[in-house]
Formats: C-alpha cells, sequence, structure tokens
C-alpha cells in the first residue's frame, strides 16, 4: 500500500453532496462574520501590547508583514475550497494531491493548532471575565481562577472559567451550525462596534510623538513582533472547513476567506497605529489589555469598560468558530478511516458531529484549565505556518495533475503567488524559538507512530472495495 496515494477528486465532491451528510445552511455573510469571529479576539485584545513591545510602532508594519503571509495563503485556500468543496480544510485537500502520509500529518497537526488555540483563547477569555466581574465586586475562590504555576506566588488549581467557557459553546455547536453561526454573528457585531468605537475615541488622544521611533528595534524586531502577532491572523482558514454546509460554496467559500481576512488586516493596523499613539509603546510591558489601557490613560474609562466587554465577546467567538473547525477536520479523518468511525456520526436531529464536537469540547476545556497559557501559546503558529506552506505546494500539484478541472475560484499568478505564500510562511518560521521547533517535531512523531498504528491499516482508502477509487 503506498504511503502516497490520493483520493479520487470526483468521489470526493460526490461524497460531499450525499443525502445523510451535513446540512447546507450557510451564506457569504455567515462565512464572511464567521472568519471575523475567529480572527478578530486575543490578538487585537492582548497581543497587540506584547507585540509593541518587541517592534514598537513598527507593529502596523509587522501587521501588514503577517497579513501578506495569509494573504498569499488565503488566495491558494479559495482555489481549493471552491473546487473540492469538502469537509476537512488543508488536510482533505492534501489527501488528494499530495497523498494520505502527508495528509495524515497535516491532520494531525490541524489538531494541535484547532484544540490548543481553543485552549489557549479560554484562558484569556477568563482573564478579562474574572476582570469584568472583579468591578463588580465579584471575586471567584483564588484555586479557581488559574491553572496550577500559572500565576507565580499564587497558590492556584485550574482555571474554571475557561472550563466552563469551552463547555457552552461546546454545547452551542452540538445543537446545530445554524445556531451557532447566528449566536456568533450577534457576538461579531458586537465586537466590531466595540473596536469602531474604540477607533473613533482613541483617535482624538493620538500624539504623534509617541510614534517616534518608528521602528526602535530594526527589521529585526519587526519581523519577530510579525511571527508573534501571525497568531492574531489564525482562523481565516477555519471557514474552509464549513465546506459541506456552505450553499453555493464555489462563489461563497472565497468570498468568506478574503472578505474575512480583508476587513480584519484594516482593523488590525488601525487598532494598532491608535494604540501606539495614544501611549508610548514601553507603558505596555506586563499588561494583558493593552487596548482598554490605551483608553485608561487617555481617561476615556467608559469607554474602556466597553472594550474589555468587547474582548470577552471576542474571544467567545474565537472558540467557538476554532472548535468548530477542528471537529470538521476530525469528522473528515474519522469518514476516511484514519480515525474511529464514532467520530464521524452525524446526529439525526442536530445534523452535526454530536460525539466529535463534545470530545474536543471536554479535552481541550480541561486543558485550558490546567495547563498554564505561555506553553499553549508556543505550538499554535508554527502549526499554521506549516500548514499554510502545504496549501500552497498543494495548488501547483493539482494545477498540473488535473489542469482541466473545472475551478470556480483560480488563484492568481500560479506558480508565482503559491511560492511567495511558501516564502513568507518560511521566513515567518526562522523567528521562532528553538524550543517551539523540538516540541513540533515531538508532537509530529507522536502523529507518525498513530499513523503506522491504527490509521494505515484502518483507512477507507485501502479497502479492497475503494482501491478502483483511488487517483
Amino acid at each position: 500500500m503506498s504511503l502516497f496515494r490520493t483520493k479520487n477528486l470526483d468521489h470526493m465532491i460526490a461524497q460531499s453532496r450525499a443525502a445523510g451528510g451535513l446540512k447546507k445552511v450557510l451564506g457569504p455573510l455567515d462565512l464572511v462574520l464567521m472568519g471575523i469571529g475567529a480572527i478578530v479576539g486575543t490578538g487585537i485584545f492582548v497581543l497587540t501590547g506584547t507585540g509593541a513591545l518587541t517592534a514598537g510602532p513598527a507593529l502596523t508594519l509587522s501587521f501588514v508583514i503577517a497579513a501578506l503571509a495569509c494573504g498569499f495563503a488565503a488566495l491558494c485556500y479559495a482555489e481549493f475550497a471552491s473546487t473540492i468543496p469538502v469537509a476537512g480544510s488543508i488536510y482533505t485537500y492534501s489527501y488528494a494531491t499530495l497523498g494520505e502520509l502527508v495528509a495524515w500529518m497535516i491532520g494531525w497537526d490541524l489538531l494541535l493548532e484547532y484544540g490548543l488555540a481553543t485552549s489557549a483563547v479560554s484562558v484569556g477569555w477568563s482573564g478579562y471575565f474574572q476582570s469584568l466581574i472583579g468591578g463588580f465586586g465579584i471575586h471567584l475562590p483564588v484555586a479557581l481562577t488559574a491553572a496550577r504555576g500559572a500565576v507565580p506566588g499564587v497558590d492556584t488549581w485550574i482555571n474554571l472559567p475557561a472550563l466552563l467557557i469551552m463547555l457552552v459553546l461546546t454545547a452551542m455547536l452540538s445543537w446545530g451550525v445554524r445556531e451557532s453561526a447566528r449566536l456568533n454573528c450577534i457576538m461579531v457585531c458586537i465586537k466590531i462596534a466595540v473596536i469602531l468605537l474604540f477607533i473613533v475615541v482613541g483617535a482624538r488622544h493620538v500624539e504623534p510623538a509617541n510614534w517616534q521611533p518608528f521602528m526602535p528595534f530594526g527589521m529585526a524586531g519587526t519581523m519577530s513582533a510579525a511571527a508573534l502577532v501571525f497568531f492574531a491572523f489564525i482562523g481565516f482558514d477555519a471557514v474552509t472547513s464549513a465546506a459541506e454546509e456552505v450553499k453555493r460554496p464555489e462563489r461563497n467559500l472565497p468570498i468568506g476567506i478574503i472578505g474575512s481576512l480583508a476587513v480584519c488586516t484594516v482593523l488590525y493596523v488601525v487598532v494598532s497605529a491608535i494604540m501606539t499613539g495614544i501611549v508610548q509603546f514601553r507603558s505596555f510591558a506586563g499588561v494583558d489589555h493593552p487596548v482598554s489601557l490605551a483608553l485608561q490613560m487617555a481617561r476615556e474609562h467608559w469607554v474602556a469598560g466597553f472594550v474589555d466587554l468587547g474582548a470577552i465577546l471576542g474571544m467567545s467567538t474565537v472558540i467557538l468558530v476554532m472548535s468548530y473547525g477542528q471537529t470538521r477536520v476530525i469528522f473528515a479523518m474519522s469518514r476516511d478511516g484514519l480515525l474511529p468511525e464514532r467520530l464521524s456520526r452525524v446526529h439525526p436531529t442536530f445534523g452535526t458531529p454530536f460525539f466529535a464536537t463534545w470530545v474536543v469540547g471536554i479535552v481541550f476545556g480541561l486543558v485550558a484549565a490546567v495547563v498554564p497559557l505561555n506553553i499553549l501559546t508556543e505550538l499554535i503558529n508554527i502549526g499554521t505556518l506549516a500548514a499554510f506552506c502545504l496549501v500552497s505546494v498543494a495548488v501547483i500539484v493539482l494545477r498540473r495533475r488535473r489542469p482541466e478541472l473545472h475551478r470556480a475560484f483560480r488563484c492568481p499568478w500560479v506558480p508565482v503567488v503559491p511560492a511567495l505564500s511558501v516564502l513568507f510562511c518560511v521566513a515567518l518560521m526562522t523567528f521562532l524559538s528553538r524550543s517551539t521547533w523540538i516540541a513540533f517535531g515531538i508532537w509530529l512523531a507522536i502523529g507518525l507512530a498513530v499513523y503506522f498504528g491504527y490509521s494505515r491499516r484502518n483507512a477507507v482508502l485501502h479497502r479492497p472495495e475503494n482501491t478502483a477509487r483511488a487517483a
């Protein structure tokens, strides 16, 4: 059995349209808001402060560089999503072009990326939530406020709010994608309104002198910040995981992917420019709420309160959409036999992968409850960058193998744009720490052990009756 056997594209598309599958209920606005919901959260409310300490006012340039890397990859994603409207994102695309082993490894990578992203964001959500209720004089027992060892010198045991928000949003996802999309739309609209309020109010307090020197740590600092704030753009690829639940996927998926990324890039650049214009960037040292801090220092305390609320809603939508994306990747891998079959069962009433959704919610809710935030965030960026590199390579491969295949959206200037995507992503990966590379290698080694121990012999593609369907 070949490790690089690919799936038949025509069969994959027919399978996605078969009766009894996921419900097709999402339109273009749902997808754009889903993308914004996944992207705008921790990045704009937390990482802007950390990034400013690394790049200074040049943080705006760091966001542009990170957005370019994502933008090139987004064009590649859009071509695949419109051509192969099947659940599973880059895992599915890799299975159709680069082979089973590559598909398994990138799917294994996505499980880590999406899972730890939801855990990390829920920990950030917990901090803002505790700050908000603290303003009303409500305080949780110290032992329930953070994971053990997360706060130096404080005896904490478990992050209860982080676990609870994961379980609440998991319940929403398990009941139905249409209901989850409606909740996401409401929260995204409120979140965007809060950010626009910050822009309008904060612009009046900008002091251009705070932007000097613009690049205090040189280009190296700007690139390091770009590698860090790249986390802020993670999420637009989760839109592709909804492929089987989209009406007119050939049209709506490219709109959702590119539209959400464009809106979020503009918001990030404007907010970071205003924030570093209000406050000298060194003031953000040790601060986990930089946007509201800028307003507090501008004595706009009432707006700062709204920003805290917006941060809570913003992080909620990130958790919701990233959890959604992970369950759909698991659904696709299970349907292919690479994971246990029960994970791809669709609930007869809710039309969702009910069991897989709750497995994800419980497991990564517990991870958020007991693992400190700094450990959670180490692997997220490198996993995403690796995925972006693969989808870019896959576009070139599929163009050469199946030039006649109908593509509702075509990535422009192939192979130049995919090559630029790989170049930008690899450049950002080189600025990540050595420990991150080592940990990522260990995770991939575990994935190889699972593949050769279980997935390879259970793959649907390798069953005798399906051999003819292999490409």
